[in-house]
């Protein structure tokens, strides 16, 4: 969503996040159900917006251990 003004967005960070500045990403709605992913170290830097599809979809692989031993 290239130009998409994102000045109002809550962000929120993972719960499981430490005070020690790790690496941890962010997470807001967006309008249209979107959901809007950043690096909470670089909170200007780029956004990744998914759809609902692309969020559910994302959130299914993770619950099922798609991405376990990545990275």
């Amino acid at each position: 969503m290239s130009g998409e003004d994102l000045s109002d967005a809550v962000w929120h960070k993972s719960s499981y996040s430490g005070g020690n500045g790790g690496s941890c990403v962010e997470v807001a709605s967006l309008s249209g159900g979107r959901v809007g992913v950043r690096d909470s170290k670089d909170r200007s830097g780029p956004v990744l917006v998914f759809t609902p599809a692309e969020w559910r979809a994302f959130l299914a692989g993770v619950k099922s251990g798609e991405f376990d031993g990545q990275g």
